[in-house]
């Protein structure tokens, strides 16, 4: 940004020596914005990288607009060419354009927005992408992201000097007709459009490959940065038990970054393209109307039509706003309750035997019935109000086709303009319009654009927090050089503060094979959450086995949806362990029904019954061996034969491991050589007794 402050600079004072000294003539205004862009550059050197990178463009084009204006200046562009050749205006706009960008910096959606993109652009990632005629070429992914954007950015100011170059074209065609001239009708069809529209085309693929590239990189970047952070260090499972997660991730994370890449690719190209859209064709505006008088009297406006047009897109565009401005809050709720909807669904799908067994279908169809309707009444909110912002702007769009023939006939009557000149300041007129009223056609995107904003940002504010809790906790569970678990003074604590348990110097022993018992609700699988790491309220400190493996089995597996040797060997890969070891531990499990449809893929979850899925979870221990294996009613669901018989295989295939087990039945006992008993007091703290010996649950 520095060099490329002092190159600009540096072009701009040589632009104005010469300008001075009378070599050349160009209006005054021309180096003084050269250098105030040069400056802008300078101070701009460390706003976010998304807007750099529409900043050095900018400056790139008001260089290529200064050395074109020069060019025709010196006479070194001549004949048809000059029709590529800007005003100085075209100039001076940019250098406008640029210190929007600078402003636009301080906005605080703005800084939100490039917070989150530039995620993307900062990234040191290495990467690859095929370019025709290169090859692969292996960079950083943001730089790969940067240079994309600017190109794109290219071909969107190309674009818009295409149109400008077309309407003139358009302007001398016409004038052809009205002079009924066949020669130069047909050299400004053959010579100047054609090479012309062949470009647009080739641009406008180009930029539609760019684009598609560019989309689904960028989306696949901060997918894999979400994820991360979601699921990293727990957060996931702290957001919930909260209480103050945000609503539906999955969809956050699926729809919503979908269309934050898009709405802000298209909207800040968007943006920049009618932006140089305006500038370019106001001033064909304001030259072909330099000397028109206001309607009724003979007073000369310079400008008028830019004047009228700017009225006209100033009054469409408050008004739109007016009408429109609910639809923000409209589409954040929308996007709620389809994901409650949709959640629900998913939910019932999972625990369908459940809800058959108990007769619950009419239940379920009325909760669905109620979500949905929840989604009927604010999508018709929505419908009202798009209504009422559609039937202005369907007026406004309407008006829009009669009114610059309205202003212009009259001139062209009284000979003040050509038919061509008619043709293009209507064009123009029409360019100058639609740049105005951009914020108009695009409205209800920006409705929903907030809207996706605002929940990205209380997920981040949700996943910050669950961050922040885990790393504010108190409670600390520390690899130890001794070989037994301890508990040195701890407190564990539900998420509201209140004391749940109090446990100080109790250790489970290696090789020893405990259980611990006590009523529901007294502590016993938040203390296994605490001894795993991630149940972050509380006090004091869990000593584990320095090197030591450690599997928690909850009473409700996970089971993930795929192969079912990717369910068996979950969380490792699916081919971490041989075919046989797999099978060998579902037969041991006792699932030899399965045991042979490795391959299969299906949602294992709804196909098992709860006992085998229990079953299933124990055949990942046999085949993880850990060192220490918590049972939290892992086997609850199994008839007590059954249960016998897997403690017994846990025995015998993992005769290394120490076992830890909650439960409450008293057949329990015998397969445990240990008892520890929580206790309640009156004011609700569990501590735990030693029975030593294994004895009779309560």
């Amino acid at each position: 940004m520095i060099k490329a402050s002092i190159a600009l600079a540096l072009v701009g004072l040589g632009v104005l020596g010469a300008s001075v000294s009378g070599a050349v003539q160009v209006p005054f205004y021309l180096p003084l914005s050269t250098l105030a862009l040069a400056g802008i550059l300078m101070v701009g050197r460390d706003i976010p990288k998304f807007l750099r990178i529409f900043l050095v463009m900018i400056a790139a084009t008001h260089l290529v607009l200064v050395l074109l204006i020069l060019g025709a200046t010196l006479g070194a562009i001549t004949g048809d060419y000059t029709g590529y050749v800007p005003p100085p205006s075209a100039a001076l706009g940019a250098t406008a354009f640029g210190a929007l960008i600078y402003g636009l910096s301080y906005v605080r959606v703005v800084q939100t927005v490039c917070r989150i993109a530039d995620r993307y652009l900062d990234s040191q990632a290495d990467s690859i992408i095929r370019i025709p005629f290169i090859g692969l070429v292996r960079a950083r992914e943001g730089t790969i992201g940067t240079w994309m954007i600017a190109i794109l950015i290219a071909i969107n100011l190309a674009q818009v000097a295409l149109n400008v170059r077309l309407s003139f074209f358009s302007r001398d065609m016409f004038n052809a007709l009205e002079a009924k001239d066949a020669a130069a009708f047909w050299y400004q069809l053959f010579i100047i459009f054609t090479p012309l529209a062949a470009v647009f085309v080739a641009i406008a693929l180009t930029e539609v490959l760019l684009q598609n590239v560019l989309t689904i990189r960028w989306r696949a970047f901060l997918n894999t940065y979400y994820v991360g952070e979601w699921l990293g260090d727990g957060a996931h499972y702290r957001m919930q038990i909260m209480g103050r997660g945000a609503d539906n991730p999955d969809q956050r994370i699926s729809e919503d970054l979908r269309k934050f890449v898009e709405s802000t690719y298209s909207l800040s190209v968007g943006l920049m393209n009618q932006a140089a859209t305006l500038v370019s064709f106001v001033a064909i505006l304001w030259t072909i109307s330099a000397g028109f008088t206001f309607p009724g009297t003979n007073v000369e406006v310079p400008g008028l039509l830019v004047w009228v047009c700017a009225g006209y897109a100033i009054l469409g565009t408050w008004v739109t706003h007016l009408i429109g401005r609910p639809l923000i809050a409209l589409n954040f709720e929308q996007e709620r309750v389809e994901a409650n909807y949709r959640f629900s669904l998913a939910r019932l799908r999972e625990y369908t035997e459940q809800v058959a067994l108990l007769s619950g279908e009419p239940a379920e169809q009325e909760g669905l019935g109620r979500r949905f309707g929840q989604i009927v009444d604010n999508y018709m909110r929505i419908v009202i109000r798009l209504i009422k912002l559609n039937t202005f702007t369907s007026a406004y769009f309407q008006a829009n086709v009669v009114v610059p023939y309205i202003l212009t006939a009259p001139y062209y009557f009284i000979g003040k303009i050509s038919l061509g000149q008619m043709q293009q300041v209507v064009g123009a007129f029409s360019r100058v319009e639609s740049a105005l009223t951009y914020f108009i056609q695009i409205y209800t995107t920006l409705a929903d654009y907030k809207a996706v904003l605002d929940r990205l940002t209380t997920f981040e504010g949700a996943i910050a927090s669950a961050q922040r809790i885990g790393g504010e906790s108190k409670l600390a569970v520390t690899p130890a050089a001794n070989r037994e678990l301890r508990l040195k003074n701890l407190n564990v604590r539900l998420p509201d503060g209140r004391a749940l348990m109090h446990a100080d110097g109790l250790a489970f022993r290696p090789g020893e094979r405990t259980l611990m018992t006590g009523p529901s609700g007294s502590g016993k699988s938040t203390l296994f959450r605490a001894i795993a790491g991630i149940w972050p309220f509380g006090e004091g400190e869990v000593l584990v086995p320095q090197g030591q493996s450690m599997m928690l089995l909850p009473q409700r597996p996970y089971i993930p949806i795929g192969t079912l040797r990717e369910a068996v060997t979950y969380p490792s890969h699916g081919q971490a362990y041989p075919d046989a070891a797999i099978a060998d531990a579902l037969r041991a499990a006792k699932l030899p029904q399965i045991a042979d449809r490795l391959d299969e893929e299906r949602a294992w979850g709804q196909t098992l019954s709860l006992g085998e899925q229990q079953r299933l979870a124990v055949a990942r221990a046999l085949l993880a061996k850990p060192d220490w294996l918590l049972l939290d009613e892992a086997t609850a669901a199994l008839d007590e034969p059954t249960e016998a018989e897997i403690y017994q295989v846990i025995k015998e295939k993992l005769p290394q491991t120490t076992v830890v087990s909650i439960g409450h039945r008293s057949t329990l006992a015998a397969y445990h050589d240990r008892r520890i008993d929580l206790k309640r007091a009156e004011n609700g703290l569990s501590t735990p007794v030693d029975l030593m010996q294994p004895q009779p649950a309560e």
